[in-house]
């Protein structure tokens, strides 16, 4: 038996005035309209799906720390058809060792001769996606790219056959070693793209025989993309969609020459409340109805990162303690059912204006086959929000809604009914609710609409609002937390929790160690990325609790780069993700050199304290650092090396570890008591 609710026979009532109106208001009272859903004159554009984002960057790094069985559930609420938001796009970063929004993701060449395709998390993610929908489309989109593609240039494109070589082998990886199908591949995120590599890439994929995989272009704004292919005909036969971010619900004239398809490749991005399920709302249907698109794609797919950093919880649902199994369903998931279970890619809209006469939209698709669903939705300026662009204010009224069915619609007799209604004053909005099927008498119906609602109405009886028990309750991050690195076959390239923000941290095994350190965390980038965000100068990888105070971090470290290598333990760490330069908190840094550092900020330009440690290179050492209200004090190896030192700001943070620079170093025995 599968875990959904029972059917709600909610009120429903149709043509009558003492119906769900607003209280106290008579039907006469409601605006009126009419509206026509008829194919015989042809269909609008082919719907492509609804879809969400992993990665852009990091958004899916706690999420693998789950615990069974609340991580398949989580995946349940996402991928299952008919059971949650059951997505019908997965899109995901193509990692590039870079800083990405809210972490690193890892690529899988760091270096020109490396290759491996078990880095990270996407390659389990797409395949969990697929396991549950083996429908699923999957696309692949680079945010960053190692260094060597660049040959030391923070451009991707000076050597267009180095890129298109990469981005092929992460596709053809996909399919080697996961039997994963790449559908789309994307250009570079939200940066320039360029006409000779594009063309380039499709003729890489062409010649590896990956003719299927199309191409999505170019992940930034309509123009000035849609102005370039109109001019450029090659160029225009090899891109297969227009992917936009953030459109706004609008595109251009240029956009709609062009006759693609037309994505809004990378939206929502908003705090997952009551607000932000409106501005999803809002936008699924009125990206197609004002702005012709037929796929919208949220940014991200789940908050599975630590809350604090850039753009926390604008996830469609949030999975960010694995140490506890706490999860939640947000809204958003509930309001993405109402188009993603009734429609399928493939289908196709109806030529309708689309507009509510008291505000508000409605689409219509088919599936060709005598299949009918109509999604409206009523959501209020201030009620739907999304992060950006701004929103002009618009009104919506309660109002009564009369449609005609005809064409082949109108031997339609009865519809499904599925409601939400976001409910902003009491918090107990209502979701996904299964009312009263509605009869449709002579082909038509009436639907007496409130504001900040959705309905679905559909020929399809296989919707169903499925659920597992409630989750255990939310917890903390254990206040004493060890990690020794000891694992032989690690499921994951990288440890638990932590969450690197420039550089990538591994699991390695140091096959030379004769005893205490054969395996360790290593940090494996060595030369900045082609970046994306503004990485730091250093590495670092944040852990624990932003909330915690005092707080004593102990770890082995081993620098392996020598004359200015260097590594630290910090404290009180209070940024990460695209803000990661400006990271400030307590830091003790031992150099190769001999000398140990104590600095407020990452960067190591507040110096607190220095002297001379004897720390050498290829040596293992153990820091501890102890930070008690306004004091900080360190430790080499058990004994005291400094104290006293006063700290002001900040006054709360995450630990972390690090090195001076893009270098190999290694880690080990991590501990870290706090409260």
């Amino acid at each position: 038996m599968e875990p959904c609710a029972v059917l709600l026979w909610g009120w429903l009532l149709l043509g009558c005035s003492w119906g769900p109106g607003p209280s106290g208001v008579g039907a006469a009272a409601l605006s009126a309209a009419t509206y026509e859903l008829d194919d015989a004159y042809g269909l609008g554009r082919q719907f492509d799906g609804i879809g969400a984002v992993s990665g852009g960057g990091a958004t899916s790094r706690l999420l693998v720390n789950y615990q069974e069985p609340y991580r398949s559930q989580i995946l349940d609420y996402l991928f299952k058809p008919n059971f949650g938001a059951s997505l019908h796009i997965l899109k995901v970063e193509i990692g590039g060792d870079g800083q990405s929004t809210d972490g690193t993701e890892p690529s899988h060449m760091h270096y020109e001769n490396d290759e491996n395709y078990f880095r990270g998390y996407e390659w389990w993610l797409m395949k969990e996606a697929k396991k549950r929908n083996p429908k699923i489309k999957l696309i692949g989109l680079p945010w960053t790219f190692p260094a060597w593609i660049g040959k030391g240039e923070n451009w991707p494109y000076d050597y267009p056959d180095v890129t298109a070589y990469y981005i092929v082998s992460w596709i053809l990886g996909a399919k080697h070693y996961h039997d994963l199908d790449i559908d789309y591949v994307g250009i570079w995120n939200e940066r320039a793209f360029n006409s000779k590599y594009i063309k380039l890439l499709r003729y890489t994929l062409d010649k590896h025989g990956l003719q299927q995989v199309r191409i999505i272009a170019s992940d930034r704004l309509w123009e000035p993309i849609s102005f370039v292919l109109l001019l450029d005909s090659e160029l225009h036969g090899v891109v297969d969609a227009i992917g936009a971010h953030y459109p706004g619900t609008k595109t251009v004239p240029n956009a709609l020459l062009t006759k693609k398809k037309l994505w809004s490749s990378e939206d929502y991005s908003t705090f997952n409340d009551e607000v932000g399920a409106g501005c999803w709302a809002r936008i699924l249907n009125q990206n197609y109805v004002n702005g012709n698109m037929t796929s919208t794609i949220a940014w991200n797919l789940v908050a599975s990162y630590y809350e604090e950093l850039p753009f926390g919880r604008c996830g469609l649902m949030t999975a960010q303690e694995p140490w506890s199994g706490h999860y939640k369903v947000e809204a958003p998931i509930w309001i993405t059912a109402h188009t993603t279970q009734f429609t399928q890619p493939g289908w196709s809209y109806l030529q309708v204006d689309g507009h509510l006469e008291g505000g508000g939209s409605f689409v219509a698709l088919t599936d060709g086959l005598g299949n009918l669903t109509i999604i409206i939705e009523t959501m209020t300026y201030n009620h739907s929000q999304c992060i950006r662009p701004p929103l002009p204010h618009f009104t919506v009224t309660p109002q009564r809604a009369t449609f005609y069915l005809k064409g082949s619609f109108y031997m339609v007799k009865t519809l499904q009914v599925w409601h939400s209604r976001l409910d902003f004053e009491s918090g107990s909005s209502n979701l996904f609710q299964q009312l009263h099927p509605v009869k449709v008498w002579k082909g038509s119906f009436s639907l007496d609409l409130n504001v900040d609602e959705v309905y679905t109405l559909t020929t399809l009886k296989t919707g169903q609002k499925c659920g597992y028990p409630e989750p255990p309750p939310p917890q903390p991050f254990p206040s004493n937390y060890k990690d020794d690195f000891n694992i032989r076959n690690p499921p994951f390239s990288e440890a638990p929790n932590f969450a690197d923000q420039t550089g990538v941290f591994e699991y390695f095994i140091n096959a030379s160690d004769p005893g205490d350190h054969v395996f360790t965390l290593r940090q494996v980038v060595v030369q900045r990325p082609i970046t994306w965000a503004s990485d730091a100068d250093q590495t670092i990888s944040l852990i624990g609790n932003f909330k915690w105070v005092n707080m004593t971090v102990t770890c082995d470290i081993y620098i392996e780069k020598q004359r200015d290598g260097g590594v630290f333990v910090a404290g009180r760490v209070d940024n990460g993700g695209i803000y990661v330069r400006r990271t400030k908190g307590v830091f003790f840094w031992v150099f190769s050199d001999g000398t140990y550092r104590v600095t407020g900020d990452l960067a190591g330009e507040e110096i607190l304290m220095k002297g001379l440690s004897g720390v050498r290179d290829n040596a293992w050492h153990t820091l501890t650092l102890n930070i008690q209200g306004t004091s900080a004090s360190g430790l080499l190896n058990g004994y005291p090396l400094w104290e006293n030192v006063t700290i002001s700001q900040p006054s709360n943070g995450w630990a972390a570890i690090g090195t001076r620079s893009f270098e190999f170093a290694q880690f080990d025995n991590f501990h870290v008591e706090a409260s």
